[in-house]
């Protein structure tokens, strides 16, 4: 270890911090050093109740105001363990003076500084160091100002300057700076630990990772894998002259391997202390199962890896401390590796890497993650699938519908029911629409996905299109829009009033498109009639039955038509939902058979000529 790693900040200048030679020494010597625990989780054990709900970046620095007693007989339950360093109880001054940040004195009854808070919480945590050094039978611990991340901020900037006045003034200054739970390695970072340095006391920098990168207080992960720049920030700090460098507030499982992965990069001095509790909206949460003796052999596993720091964060008690401390004594850090290669491959010295998961399927065995859907590329001017077309598709998918049979798709658009027809094994399909470009489209995915062989595709506008042939199932998922006729241009078409002119064109030509015993699968908005569909079908000589359905918001183009929609409900029993400001819209869809056919369930049946071809 070279003069400056883990002894005196950037100056090398000990005699700035007096209290941290015996730090120095126990680090020279390979012996532990052991930190507290938490203290903003200890002080409600012991009756502090000046936190407020919105205190949670403040992590009881509120305590130095209301019962500064209480914050120090917690510092001297931890020195009385005869742990190494204590941490002031400052950590959330930071925060309080961020311009966003929660206010110290906004209900403290009488003017409250900032200045003379950090001044308390540094001197009550001196005051109980000094009572170990005046005969309590303990040796002296040294003591570390703690901040948290919001340091590095503008607003932590100027936080920085602050102290190095409060420290240059105070009798007793802390023996060294810890800033805890970083988090992103930030440009601002290196600037930040600059600034902290300049202060002239050794400073440690603690963050909340694991080997999975950013790790938050539950074990969650906050972004993708990273590689090695964590550890070639750590190198960074080296060289810059920071004294320590550690991991905190994450579970304890998610310790393993980060003093090994670290050690790669830096000859820092490296430690540990993860939480066992975490805060709620209900308060504070703890791990009952982890006793001392536990915490103390999860501490003896990282020293054996190497951790020549050991303490605790959230929910960790004097108990646990004084169990690692006992357990550590005399112990010398060690060299074991966790968390690489070794624990992952079949016959390495760690763990066998564990055997996949059974994948995710459905009742045909068809796997779902990720989920088999077709290769679909969208053409410039081919309207998308939207979330009634992708129910639709879903259904097809689910229930196998169209294999070994002829199948139609009217309105095709991009092919997505007609290619997952012919996926399904349909002998054929044949995909019709009014829009050459939909047209080329649902031909270019019919060959992206394999079924080029099986799916043809036509210009059809389905007003004069008179059937040709029969098909034993038939698919459409049409758009449906009522439309003033007051905003109408010129057309040879009528304006679709009621929204339903395609879906009434398809019903009055099944009779001739659709077998004797075949199935139509028709997308319906419930911004169109019930009742107009069911006469329309009855007379024809149909009956449908509802067998899917989705709710979604109102796609775009109706909610510019708003004012046609609500005459369209006035004047039919066509509807939508209102929940909240959000207009919803429900999407049947209809499994249509010929009444002749008898139950519709009946002919969905295998061997009855129904749509779903098991």
């Amino acid at each position: 270890m070279t003069e400056a790693q883990g002894t005196t900040g950037a100056t090398g200048d000990d005699t700035t911090a007096p209290g941290y030679a015996r730090i120095r020494a126990l680090l020279a010597g390979q012996q532990p050093v052991v930190l507290d625990g938490a203290v903003g989780t200890e002080l409600p054990r012991v009756g502090a109740t000046g936190a407020r709900g919105s205190d949670e970046r403040l992590w009881g620095t509120r305590s130095l105001i209301d019962t500064p007693d209480l914050v120090l007989d917690v510092h001297r339950s931890y020195v009385a363990t005869g742990c190494d360093v204590i941490s002031t109880n400052t950590w959330g001054l930071a925060s309080a003076l961020a311009s966003d940040g929660p206010r110290l004195w906004d209900d403290a009854g009488a003017p409250v500084h900032w200045m003379d808070i950090a001044r308390r919480g540094l001197r009550l945590a001196t005051t109980a160091a000094s009572e170990a050094e005046a005969g309590h039978g303990h040796v002296r611990p040294a003591v570390a100002f703690s901040l948290n991340a919001d340091v590095d901020s503008p607003d932590g900037r100027e936080t920085i300057r602050l102290l190095a006045r409060l420290f240059a003034d105070e009798p007793t200054p802390p023996d060294l700076v810890l800033v805890e739970t970083l988090s992103v390695l930030r440009p601002s970072l290196l600037e930040t630990v600059e600034e902290l340095l300049q202060i002239g006391l050794p400073v440690w920098l603690s963050f909340r990772r694991c080997r999975h990168g950013v790790c938050g207080v539950y074990g969650e992960h906050w972004g993708g894998p990273e590689g090695d720049e964590f550890g070639r920030a750590a190198r960074r700090f080296e060289q810059m002259g920071v004294g320590a460098l550690l991991v905190n507030c994450i579970p304890p499982d998610h310790v393993a391997g980060m003093v090994s992965y670290l050690r790669d990069f830096s000859d820092l001095p490296l430690g540990v202390y993860p939480n066992l509790g975490y805060f709620t909206d209900t308060g504070w949460r703890f791990d009952p199962g982890v006793g001392g003796d536990e915490y103390a052999r999860m501490a003896l596993a990282w020293r054996e890896e190497g951790a020549q720091i050991v303490g605790g964060c959230c929910g960790t008690r004097p108990d646990h401390i004084a169990a690692a401390r006992s357990r550590l004594s005399g112990t010398k850090p060690g060299h074991r590796r966790r968390g690489g290669l070794d624990d992952l491959e079949p016959g390495g010295n760690g763990r066998a890497q564990a055997a996949p998961p059974k994948p995710w399927a459905d009742g045909r065995d068809r796997r779902l993650f990720p989920l088999p859907f077709p290769d679909l590329a969208v053409d410039p001017g081919v309207h998308p699938p939207d979330e009634a077309s992708f129910m639709v598709w879903r259904y097809l998918f689910r229930e196998g519908v169209g294999a070994h049979q002829r199948c139609l798709d009217v309105g095709c658009g991009t092919g997505i029911l007609g290619v997952q027809l012919a996926l399904n094994g349909a002998s054929h399909v044949r995909a019709i629409d009014v829009d050459r470009r939909a047209v080329a489209n649902t031909l270019t995915n019919a060959f992206r996905n394999g079924v080029d062989d099986r799916l043809t595709a036509t210009v059809v506008d389905l007003f004069p299109w008179t059937p040709e042939e029969r098909f034993e199932v038939v698919v459409a998922s049409l758009l449906q829009q009522p439309a003033d006729p007051a905003g109408a241009v010129s057309t040879h078409r009528a304006v679709d009033y009621w929204g339903r002119q395609l879906v009434d064109q398809l019903i009055g030509k099944l009779s001739a498109a659709l077998a004797p015993e075949g199935v139509a699968y028709v997308m319906q908005l419930s911004l169109l009639s019930q009742q107009r569909t069911a006469d329309l079908l009855d007379a024809a000589g149909f009956r449908a039955e509802v067998v899917d359905w989705a709710m979604f918001g109102l796609p775009p183009g109706a909610a510019e038509a708003r004012a046609q929609i609500e005459r369209v409900e006035e004047l039919s029993d066509a509807y939508h939902l209102r929940v909240g400001e959000r207009d919803v819209v429900v999407a049947y869809l209809l499994e249509i058979t010929a009444k002749a056919n008898g139950d519709a369930r009946s002919a969905r049946l295998p061997g009855n000529g129904g749509g779903r071809g098991r």
